[in-house]
């Protein structure tokens, strides 16, 4: 038996057994469609003063799905459960921003400091909200959070009301007129890079570091494997879980804030519309069990970014927005389907057969 070919079986299986192999797999699969649809895919370029290119519009794109998703992954992974009302939390804190920023030319309402900071209240709020409905009140996390994606949305147009011909009327679509607000969904004077991805990259990088450097990270893990037994050891598992539910809704204000931004104006209609369905997935896609316990937060960013890879990628092709959907539900079935245990274990087999006959066959 050759040694050099052992080992090279050996950094393979190694390679593919990794949590991330198939997340990033995934993703370059994805790449390398749209660099063979689009020969240029991967040129970037500074088109007045700031980067441009597909790639670069894909991590900028991406940066709320980031931070939607780091927030999704404790939550899952503490409570075995699902926040579905992300998206209509970001609406509600976008709605409550601009309206406290205004609409004059000439100066904000309320400081832009103390708008983003109520901005980001409110997602706490909200967050704590579901969170005491699946901590303390025990009901199931997909109803739990049910009542505020119905009723989010429903809130934020009552907040984004004005005054036409005398009535207040809800639902309308505010803007903000200073410039200075844009630069939290766009660029920064002088700076090349988007800023929502220093925004992501910040978030991703400050929960990864409470995370590793205190204990909160494996009390998640626990509280998600057997809240009995964390309780055993004294752990309190629904403040756990309580602060997972209540940091996704501060990671929506944050998303929130940074939609509002990009088109400097609140929609409750459409900020941040079908986006916890793109936050569950990115989980599942980065290789995370959605039965809770173990998490993998750079697993969920690579799922992200490949989710708004895949959304860009059948833009690129055509597709309306529309039926967008169906494609995405289609490949993310058959990714999602390929990290499965059961689809392992079958591979498992198939492997198992094939050693069986090259021997019987020598």
């Amino acid at each position: 038996m050759n040694p050099t070919t052992i080992d090279y079986k050996r950094v393979m299986e190694r390679v593919t057994k990794g949590h991330l192999f198939l997340p990033v797999f995934a993703l370059a699969l994805v790449l390398l469609v749209n660099l063979i649809q689009t020969p240029t895919f991967f040129k970037i370029s500074i088109e007045n003063g700031v980067l441009y290119g597909y790639t670069v519009d894909i991590i900028n794109r991406a940066s709320e799905l980031v931070i939607l998703a780091v927030g999704m992954t404790l939550v899952v992974a503490s409570s075995s459960g699902a926040d579905i009302s992300v998206g209509a939390v970001s609406a509600l804190a976008a709605a409550v921003c601009v309206r406290l920023l205004g609409s004059s030319y000439e100066t904000y309402a309320v400081p832009l400091f103390a708008s983003v900071i109520f901005c980001l209240l409110t997602g706490l709020v909200c967050g704590s909200f579901n969170g005491f409905l699946v901590a303390k009140m025990k009901i199931q996390p997909m109803v739990a959070t049910l009542i505020l994606f119905t009723a989010g949305r429903g809130i934020a147009q009552l907040v984004s009301a004005r005054e036409i011909n005398g009535t207040m009327v809800s639902g309308q679509i505010l803007y903000v007129r200073m410039d200075s607000f844009r630069d939290i969904g766009g660029f920064l004077p002088g700076v090349v890079v988007p800023t929502p991805v220093f925004i992501a990259a910040g978030v991703v990088l400050l929960v990864h570091l409470v995370l590793r450097k205190t204990a909160f990270g494996l009390y998640v893990k626990t509280v998600g494997i057997n809240s009995k037994a964390g309780r055993l050891v004294g752990i309190n598992s629904s403040r756990i879980i309580f602060l997972t539910y209540a940091l996704c809704g501060l990671m929506a204000g944050v998303a929130g804030l940074i939609a509002s931004s990009r088109i400097y104006s609140s929609d409750a209609n459409n900020i941040g519309l079908n986006m916890e369905l793109d936050a569950i997935l990115a989980v599942a896609l980065g290789g995370n069990s959605l039965g809770g316990g173990k998490f993998s937060l750079s697993g969920s960013v690579i799922g992200a970014i490949t989710i708004q890879a895949l959304t860009t990628s059948l833009y690129a092709m055509g597709i309306t927005a529309d039926q967008i959907p169906v494609y995405k539900a289609v490949v993310v079935v058959l990714i999602v389907s390929m990290q499965s245990d059961e689809f392992k274990r079958w591979m498992t087999v198939l492997r198992a057969k094939g050693s069986m006959e090259k021997a019987v066959t020598q």
